[in-house]
Parts: structure tokens; C-alpha cells; sequence
């Protein structure tokens, strides 16, 4: 019987005195792929797909995971000085980012602060400004069996819900103690973030599921009117996590972005 073998590495690097997990494989041209409130997923099929294009770096936040938790990082905006700084340590010049929900609310405030220093942009079904009429869904209190009802068009599709070890509960639980600490007031966005963004220039693409339940299609709307020369590519049949739902188009429309850039 043979064993596959491990097609990238886990690292932990030091970020201005935080210890920071980060998975990573791949060759091209450096991609920084930031995970969403419930943490980092591990190195999943689409991190490998991306891997055949792109150098992946996929670091655990502040205070998720095995990266440690600094003092200072209460808000979305320290986390993006935080990978600002991340950048610099691991000589990343001129990345490409890309955001799944709260890790597209990151990459946006990265944009906002120095999009002079990012080769481009994917928003992902991202949190970080506020619908008009809709409501982005409570998420942070409720079971996460219910949060797949709400992330995922066809819950079939859905990775199952892991039997815990008491270990890796208190990791789960840490996570999200860390989002309520980053996105609970205003809840899941930046009043002002709109306004900073119409000031940026870079290449951005912006992909949604239609069927998003948590984040509804109107914030990928406001994103797509905001950050000029954007592109919006909304999934058909799909939730709130089309790296997982529609795998395919996702990656299809992703990769065809990033390697134009």
C-alpha cells in the first residue's frame, strides 16, 4: 500500500512576536489565502488546486488555530496591520489575496490601507460592509450544524461535522471566541469600509453564491460598485462557501483572474 505524499508544509513563523501557523505549497507567484471566522480549515482540495498556479500561503489569524492570540488585535483593521507585517516578514512582494467571508473582510481593509503592495484581489462571499436591505445572519451563537443550513444551498455538499476531541473543541471554541472579539460590534462590518475602498485601485474579482445565506448577494453588489473596475461572478445553485459547494466553477473563474494578473 502506498501512502500519497504531502504536496506542502506547516510552518510557524514569527510576526512581530506572534507566533503564527501557516500552511504552505505550491510555486508561481505568491497567493495569500485567508480563511473565515471559523478558522483555518487545514489544507483543503482547493488550497491544492490553487497550488498548481500559485504559491499558497495559508496562515492561521491572530488568535486562531496555533497562531497565538496578541493583546493588541481587537479589530478587523489590527488583523490587516497584522498581515501587512506578515507580508514583510515572508518577503511576500506584491501578492494576490484572496478572502473566504471574514478573510475577504481582511483582505479588503489590506486594500484599503496599501493596495499599492497587492498584485490583486478575490472577495469571496465577504462580510465587511452592511447591506441595505437585507441582514447578514447571526452565526457566532448559534450550533454549527445550523450554520451549514444557512452556508450551503445543497447541505449534502457540506463537509460533516467532525466528532470533537476535547482538544480540538477548546481550539473551536478559542476561534470563536476570537470572532465575536473582532467582528461582534458593529456586527460583521466597517461603517466606513464603502468609502475606503472607492479610493482603491487594483485588480479585483469578486465571486458570490447566489443562494448565500448568511451574506446576502447584495454586499457582493456593494462591493462590485465601490471598488471600480471590479468584476462580480455570482454561483448559480450555490452558498455561502463555493470553494467547497461548486468547487469547479469556483476555481474555473478564480484561477482564469489571477493568472491574467
Amino acid at each position: 500500500m502506498t501512502t500519497a505524499t504531502r504536496t506542502w508544509i506547516e510552518e510557524s513563523v514569527d510576526v512581530g512576536g506572534t507566533r503564527t501557523q501557516v500552511l504552505k505549497g505550491g510555486s508561481g507567484s505568491p497567493l495569500l489565502v485567508l480563511h473565515g471566522a471559523g478558522g483555518n480549515p487545514g489544507w483543503m482540495p482547493y488550497h491544492e488546486a490553487l497550488a498548481q498556479h500559485f504559491t499558497v500561503y495559508a496562515p492561521s489569524h491572530p488568535g486562531y488555530n496555533k497562531t497565538q492570540r496578541p493583546a493588541w488585535a481587537s479589530s478587523i483593521a489590527d488583523v490587516a496591520h497584522f498581515y501587512l507585517g506578515f507580508m514583510r516578514v515572508l518577503g511576500l512582494e506584491w501578492p494576490s489575496v484572496i478572502g473566504f467571508s471574514m478573510g475577504g473582510w481582511i483582505a479588503a481593509e489590506i486594500a484599503a490601507m496599501r493596495s499599492d503592495r497587492l498584485r490583486g484581489l478575490v472577495l469571496v462571499d465577504a462580510v465587511g460592509v452592511r447591506p441595505r436591505v437585507a441582514q447578514i445572519s447571526e452565526v457566532l451563537m448559534v450550533a454549527p450544524q445550523d450554520v451549514q443550513k444557512l452556508a450551503y444551498y445543497d447541505v449534502s455538499k457540506a463537509p460533516p461535522v467532525p466528532t470533537l476531541t476535547p482538544e480540538e473543541e477548546a481550539v473551536q471554541w478559542s476561534n470563536r471566541e476570537m470572532a465575536s472579539r473582532l467582528c461582534w460590534r458593529p456586527y460583521m462590518h466597517n461603517p466606513k469600509l464603502p468609502d475606503y475602498l472607492r479610493l482603491v485601485r487594483v485588480p479585483t474579482l469578486i465571486v458570490w453564491g447566489r443562494q448565500d445565506g448568511i451574506v446576502p448577494l447584495e454586499c457582493g453588489q456593494i462591493y462590485h460598485e465601490v471598488l471600480q473596475g471590479s468584476s462580480l461572478h455570482v454561483i448559480d445553485r450555490c452558498g455561502h462557501a463555493p470553494q467547497n459547494e461548486q468547487p469547479r466553477e469556483f476555481l474555473d473563474v478564480t484561477v482564469r483572474f489571477l493568472s491574467k494578473l
